[in-house]
C-alpha cells in the first residue's frame, strides 16, 4: 500500500495538471470568442491555441460552404496561409470530408497517408504527416466544419487530448454560428446602404461617367470584389467595352472589347441572365485567362443590365479567391445592374431632349432667315433654303450659324448699312 501511494499521488498530480491546462485552453478560447465577432480573427486564434495545446505540427480548420456541398479551408497554422479560401473538399471526400459527412471523429496514430480515405493536394508540399486527428465542428447539432490536427511523427493521442479537441470543436461551433449571424447582419446592412447610395447617385444630376464610376466603386466594396467593371454594348459593332472600373490595372482597363456571344459577359447579355464562373483561369469561354492570372482573379459573377426587356450592358464582379456567389448576392447585383441601366436610359433621354430642343431652335432660326431672304431677295421658300444651305457648305459653317448671320444682317439691312448678303455673312462669320 505504501509503495503504491506515491505513484497514485503522481498520477493525481499529472491529472490535475492536465485539467488545469485544459481549463486554461478553454478559458483562452472563450476569451477569444467573447472578445470579437470577427469570424476570421476567431478562427486564427483557435488554430493557434490548438497547435499550442496539442504540440501539433499543423492544424487546419475547414468550414462548410453556404451551399453545404463542400468544405473550405478557412484557417491554418504553419502550412500555406496563401491557400486559405482556395482549398475545397467535397462532403465524403478524403478523411476531412468523411468526418463531416459521418459526423464522427477519426484518430490515426501513424501512417495517416496510408488510410484509403486520405487525400493528397498537389498544391501542398509533400509533407507526410504520420499522426492525424480530425474532429467535426457542430452547431445546433449540425456539422459546420472540421478541425484537423497533424503530427509528423507517430503519436498515441491520449483520451484527455481527444476530449479537449472535441470540447474545443463544440465551442468553435457556437462561435461560428454567432460570427456568421453577425457577418450576415453586416452584409445585409451594407447591401441596403449600397442600394440606397446607388439610387441616390442615379437620381443625381451627375455626368453618366461619374455615375457609373461611383456604382462600380460602391459595388466592389459591397461584394468585396478584386475587380468590378461595367461594360456597355455598342450596337453598331456588337461589342462590349469597359466604361467604368475601380481597378487600377492599366492592362485590365485596356482589355480589348468583347464580341457578344463569344465571352462570358457576352453570354450574360445575350441570354439576359446572370452567369457565375467558379474559376475564370480554367474556364474555356473566358477570353483573357492570361490577364486573369496576372491580376489574381478567381470567381466571376456577370449580370446583365436590363431596361425592360432590353440588355444594354453587364456588370462584372471578380473575386481574388474562389467564391460561391449566393442567390442573395446575385439578386442584389441584378438590382444594382438595373439601377445602372436606368441611369443610362435617363441620360440618353436627356441627351435626346437636348438634341430635340437644339433642332427646334435651329429650325426657328432658319425659318426667320428664310423669311428675310424671301422678302429682301424676292426668293421662293425653297430658293431661300437652298441659299442658306449653299452658304453653310461653302463656308463650312452650321445651318444655325448661317441663319444667325442672316438674321443679324436683316437688322443691319433695315438701318441701310449693308445690302450684300455674301459680304454680310462673311463679315459676321
Amino acid at each position: 500500500m505504501e509503495s503504491t501511494r506515491p505513484r497514485s499521488i503522481r498520477q493525481l498530480e499529472q491529472a490535475l495538471r492536465e485539467k488545469t491546462r485544459e481549463a486554461d485552453v478553454l478559458h483562452r478560447i472563450s476569451e477569444s470568442i467573447s472578445s470579437t465577432l470577427d469570424l476570421e480573427a476567431v478562427l486564427r486564434h483557435i488554430v493557434e491555441v490548438v497547435v499550442e495545446a496539442t504540440k501539433a505540427d499543423a492544424c487546419l480548420l475547414y468550414l462548410l460552404s453556404e451551399s453545404h456541398e463542400e468544405l473550405i479551408l478557412r484557417a491554418s497554422k504553419n502550412p500555406h496561409p496563401k491557400l486559405i479560401g482556395r482549398i475545397t473538399i467535397g462532403l465524403g471526400e478524403g478523411i476531412t470530408g468523411w468526418v463531416a459527412r459521418e459526423r464522427t471523429r477519426v484518430v490515426i496514430p501513424s501512417n495517416a497517408s496510408d488510410d484509403p480515405r486520405f487525400k493528397f493536394f498537389h498544391n501542398l508540399p509533400e509533407d507526410r504527416y504520420q499522426a492525424f486527428v480530425s474532429v467535426p465542428i457542430l452547431a445546433k447539432k449540425e456539422v459546420v466544419g472540421v478541425i484537423n490536427v497533424q503530427h509528423k511523427r507517430p503519436r498515441q493521442y491520449r483520451s484527455d487530448e481527444l476530449a479537449l479537441l472535441s470540447t474545443i470543436a463544440a465551442q468553435v461551433g457556437g462561435a461560428i454560428e454567432n460570427a456568421r449571424l453577425y457577418a450576415e447582419m453586416r452584409r445585409k446592412a451594407l447591401q441596403l446602404d449600397t442600394l440606397s447610395q446607388v439610387s441616390e447617385t442615379v437620381a443625381s444630376n451627375r455626368l453618366i461617367e461619374d455615375v457609373l464610376q461611383l456604382i462600380v466603386t460602391m459595388t466592389a466594396q459591397m461584394m468585396n470584389s478584386k475587380i468590378c467593371s461595367i461594360m456597355l454594348l455598342d450596337p453598331p459593332t456588337g461589342e462590349l467595352r469597359i466604361v467604368a472600373t475601380q481597378s487600377l490595372s492599366e492592362q485590365y482597363r485596356r482589355k480589348p472589347n468583347l464580341k457578344v456571344g463569344q465571352s462570358i459577359s457576352g453570354r450574360a447579355l445575350q441570354e439576359r441572365r446572370p452567369i457565375i464562373v467558379p474559376d475564370v483561369t480554367g474556364e474555356r469561354d473566358y477570353m483573357y485567362p492570361e490577364i486573369a492570372k496576372k491580376e489574381g482573379l478567381s470567381s466571376l459573377l456577370s449580370v446583365p443590365m436590363m431596361i425592360r426587356d432590353k440588355a444594354v450592358g453587364v456588370i462584372n464582379s471578380y473575386t481574388s479567391v474562389p467564391h460561391a456567389f449566393t442567390h442573395e448576392e446575385v439578386k442584389v447585383m441584378q438590382a444594382i445592374a438595373n439601377q445602372a441601366a436606368i441611369a443610362i436610359e435617363h441620360t440618353t433621354l436627356l441627351e435626346k431632349s437636348f438634341e430635340m430642343q437644339e433642332a427646334l431652335a435651329v429650325r426657328k432660326l432658319v425659318e426667320r432667315a428664310k423669311g428675310y431672304l424671301m422678302c429682301s431677295k424676292k426668293l421662293s421658300e425653297e430658293e431661300a433654303f437652298r441659299l442658306i444651305q449653299r452658304q453653310s457648305m461653302d463656308l463650312r459653317k452650321s445651318m444655325r450659324e448661317i441663319a444667325e448671320a442672316v438674321i443679324l444682317a436683316s437688322g443691319i439691312d433695315k438701318r441701310g448699312e449693308e445690302k450684300n448678303l455674301d459680304r454680310i455673312v462673311g463679315r459676321v462669320l
